[in-house]
């Protein structure tokens, strides 16, 4: 063959998807494995959620709802915000990509951190937008580099909060004197795929920015707390103008039947939703006790994931714990070669991990 690829695309490397969990242990001969990788939620989906989606398995044979009119209203409801402030995605990933799609022509610039989320220079460099990488400031976001970066071509800036993979946040105060220095052609992303798990006292209200001079989008998901992370459905929370711009762009069934049926029984579990958050406090507080004693360095974090410094190259432990089946997460390929990254897991899967780090150290 040949193709006329754009040397964009030609350098374009995929996003590096994790193999199955069965195939894992069949390559590693374990079974029963933990996986501890992937900051989803150990709890499984909500029940409501499954009870909702099998009571909608007999309307397969109809396109879903491509405004997703009863999800949007019920979460209009649950934020106090118009439907016309929100915008569904087959995941957060997908309004990403739309965001991208809406506002980027060549040549235009946008803002990233790293590390944060792989995902936002890969839509850039796809669309042939140029990346501005601001590396993280002792694990924070480094807002008074990413303002001093901002020129005429920027049209976006992408800051996860908290941060994937370091677990930190920035401030109410702190975001404000950013907010300040941001010109107002330039659209801020909040990706707040882990708010759920931040305190309350610490978090930030996407809403109150909905009419700020800057505009600002929050991005947020049902796959963490809500534990539907399989039905692939986010939400971006937006001043109407912008969310106008994104349905231009936008497939017309992007979220699934049975993903908008799940997601509105999830909202309504409150029961699943708030044990997920307790469940995730008291994890985190005790895995970090048990491997603080071993020696390790963990990181505070606001999210259902938390950063541990081996002090040592980390891909030989990952493959030690690979073979007492505990996944998780080396952080080389996000510039931590040292680091690993473990997800909070159910209390029973929490002591195996402590005891496979003991054997595995």
């Amino acid at each position: 063959m040949k193709l006329h690829v754009p040397e964009n695309i030609k350098t374009l490397v995929p996003y590096p998807p994790g193999k199955p969990l069965e195939e894992l242990e069949r390559e590693y001969g374990v079974t029963g494995s933990i996986k501890m990788a992937s900051n989803e939620n150990s709890l499984g989906p909500s029940p409501k959620a499954m009870a909702a989606i099998s009571k909608a398995l007999t309307n397969l044979h109809r396109y879903p709802d491509g405004s997703c009119y009863y999800l949007a209203n019920r979460l209009a409801e649950e934020l106090n915000i118009s439907t016309e402030q929100i915008v569904f995605g087959n995941g957060s990933d997908e309004i990403i990509a739309l965001l991208g799609a809406a506002f980027l022509q060549p040549g235009d610039e946008v803002i990233t951190s790293y590390p944060s989320f792989l995902v936002y220079p890969k839509v850039v460099q796809a669309l042939n937008g140029i990346n501005r990488v601001v590396p993280l400031k002792d694990m924070h976001h480094d807002l008074d580099t990413i303002a001093a970066t901002i020129c005429a071509r920027t049209r976006l800036i992408f800051l996860d909060n908290p941060n994937n993979p370091t677990g930190s946040i920035f401030s109410k105060s702190t975001f404000a004197s950013f907010l300040a220095k941001v010109p107002d052609h330039v659209v801020v992303v909040l990706d707040e795929a882990y708010v759920d798990f931040v305190d309350p006292k610490k978090r930030l209200d996407a809403r109150e920015y909905l009419s700020s001079n800057t505009p600002v989008v929050a991005l947020r998901t049902f796959s963490k707390a809500y534990g539907i992370a399989g039905l692939r459905v986010g939400y971006g929370i937006m001043p109407a103008e912008i969310a106008d711009y994104i349905h231009r762009v936008r497939a017309p069934f992007n979220v699934n039947q049975l993903a908008q049926v799940g997601a509105i029984a999830a909202l309504d579990d409150t029961e699943h939703y708030n044990k997920t958050l307790e469940m995730t406090t008291k994890g985190i507080t005790w895995i970090t006790e048990q491997l603080t004693k071993l020696g390790l360095r963990c990181y505070p974090t606001q999210t259902n994931f938390f950063l541990v410094d081996l002090q040592k190259e980390c891909k030989p432990f990952y493959e030690k714990m690979l073979r007492k089946g505990v996944i998780i997460r080396p952080m080389s390929s996000y510039g931590y070669p040292n680091f690993i990254r473990i997800t909070v897991g159910l209390p029973e899967e929490n002591k195996r991990l402590v005891q496979a780090v003991k054997e595995c150290l």
